[in-house]
């Protein structure tokens, strides 16, 4: 990514400033971005990659969703500190004593970002549009403990009154489930969920085709504390406070710039010459000399309920073969990848979930063996790697995916006799290409969603539209579904572990890491707390320039 958004002197001042010479100094020190920044109230911000969309109900990554909770807000939110479920546009709930009815009291006069009054209507149009199935949201699934929700997205049922959303009035929504959910607060804060302005929608184009352009500034309609007013593509997004957010007074920032750069070594450069207040993520080669140097207060590594994969397409020859992923699978020195090569804090995965998730710890682990690799690829056919084809992996453009995979890559060469390919793609591109199963092997990640199991092993359930690996398991889906509506909390955690033991056995993913999050923070950021799931409260956070010495 090159550093197009550095600020640069106007042609005039800096002529003049040259022909000074001696009298340079006369020019003055021009103010950085940041601390201009500082001054008038505006963070800007390093994300990873171009947003492949701003429509909350079709996003995936955790790199758009950071720009989504800017821009919108559902009935609750996830505090940072405490990573628990607290009120967003429902000031509170109930439930019935069985679990399977919850009635959200909306909060008085909400409205959308351009003035328009929000009613208990929008959410019930905003839950029937994430569930139709020709939007195809790949996190449909989450809400299929809704009554007649799971039919109606596959098409069995077309009339939206056979779900259980209600809105009895304008400030109630009543959503009853086939099963007791306890982690519906918590789900309803993902951005899928959120609601979306159905009188935009429906003027810009079709409701549920996912090209409708009215998630594009100039259409753009959020409840968030900001709204957008700029995309300029592979550039910046702009957004500015929203005067009409629920708590608009509360929020301390007068706007938020996202800037997309794919190289977290110009995210670095930028932050260093005063152009962002925080990075996504810090080059690898930089992490030891920020941690013991003048500016190790800038650096943060905070805890991240997130595991580091690579996804196998089970469909495709040889990996549709069990031995081979179970080989492949054990064919890493994880200890070492994360020592030598991620370096920022990460601890070696053996399963998929993290341990000590809500406490879940899985009871399988897979192993590191390249003896027990090299036995299960001979069984599987193909001894010292002789006769398999080479295999390719895609991941996005990112340098610990990139780094991680090369040493992986030369693992299997060296004690599998494999050839890998590795293929870099823009984020937006990796995303359509693992969602359509154009692929082999994907280096991917999974960032918890919210602080439970079930955000984790819901992942590969046969119909969830975050599976795209081709696996399916009926025992899996029944332990894992069976898990959700279980009260019983011990009993709820030994069925998500035969769950998993399952699932590591089949090994449609091999675990790599679980991690940690690593980034940059100018002194001038106030609110940014350590959060686990890596989402932030804008409206919460602040800027403030230290008093010079």
């Amino acid at each position: 990514m090159r550093l197009s958004f550095s600020s640069t002197l106007p042609l005039r001042p800096l002529i003049f400033c040259l022909g000074l010479g001696l009298l340079l100094s006369a020019c003055g020190k021009r103010e950085t971005r940041v601390e201009s920044g500082a001054r008038t109230g505006t963070l800007h911000l390093a994300i990873s990659a171009e947003p492949r969309d701003l429509d909350p109900q079709i996003l995936v990554s955790y790199n758009d969703m950071t720009i989504s909770l800017a821009l919108f807000e559902g009935l609750t939110a996830i505090d940072e500190t405490t990573s628990q479920p607290v009120p967003g546009l429902a000031e509170r709930w109930d439930v019935s004593a069985d679990g399977r009815v919850w009635t959200f009291h909306l909060r008085p006069n909400l409205k959308w970002s351009d003035g328009t009054a929000l009613t208990a209507s929008d959410l019930v149009f905003s839950f029937e549009r994430v569930l139709a199935p020709q939007l195809g949201s790949e996190y449909a699934y989450v809400l299929f403990t809704i009554e007649g929700a799971e039919a109606f997205n596959a098409g069995k049922a077309s009339d939206p009154s056979t779900l259980g959303i209600r809105a009895p009035d304008d400030r109630t929504v009543v959503l009853s489930l086939t099963q007791p959910t306890p982690a519906l607060p918590a789900i309803l804060a993902l951005p899928a969920t959120f609601p979306v302005p159905r009188h935009v929608i429906e003027r810009v184009g079709n409701r549920v085709d996912r090209a409708n352009r009215w998630s594009q500034p100039g259409n753009l309609v959020g409840n968030g504390p900001f709204r957008a007013t700029a995309w300029d593509r592979n550039q910046r997004i702009v957004t500015e406070r929203n005067p009409h957010f629920r708590d608009a007074n509360a929020v301390k920032l007068q706007s938020i710039v996202f800037y997309p750069y794919e190289s977290a070594t110009a995210q670095e450069a930028a932050f260093r010459a005063g152009q962002i207040h925080l990075t996504s993520e810090v080059p690898l080669s930089k992490i030891a000399a920020y941690r013991k140097g003048p500016n190790a207060s800038q650096l943060r590594a905070d805890p991240f309920l997130e595991t580091g994969f690579i996804r196998f397409n089970v469909k495709r020859p040889p990996l549709n073969q069990l031995k081979v992923r179970q080989a492949l699978a054990r064919a890493l020195n994880r200890r070492a990848l994360v020592e030598n090569v991620a370096l920022g804090g990460q601890t070696p995965a053996y399963s998929l979930t993290p341990p000590g998730t809500a406490g879940y710890t899985a009871p399988t682990r897979l192993s590191d063996s390249f003896e027990d690799a090299r036995r299960l690829l001979a069984e599987a056919g193909y001894p010292g790697g002789k006769g398999i084809p080479s295999l390719e992996i895609m991941t996005f453009n990112n340098e610990l995916n990139q780094r991680l995979l090369e040493a992986i890559q030369q693992m299997w060469k060296r004690e599998l006799g494999i050839d890998v390919t590795l293929v870099l793609k823009e984020q937006r591109v990796w995303l359509d290409d693992e969602r359509q199963m154009n692929y082999t092997l994907s280096g991917a990640r999974w960032i918890g969603d919210y602080v439970d199991p079930s955000t984790f092993l819901e992942v590969f359930l046969s119909n969830s539209g975050n599976n795209a690996t081709g696996w399916s398991n009926a025992d899996y889906d029944r332990l894992v579904r069976s898990a959700g509506a279980e009260t019983n909390p011990a009993r709820r955690l030994e069925l998500y572990q035969q769950a998993e033991s399952l699932l590591l056995d089949e090994v449609p993913l091999l675990p790599i890491y679980h991690g940690t999050r690593t980034f940059l923070i100018h002194p001038a950021v106030r609110g940014w707390n350590p959060a686990l799931l890596g989402f932030h409260r804008y409206q919460s956070v602040s800027l403030e320039l230290p008093a010079s010495p």
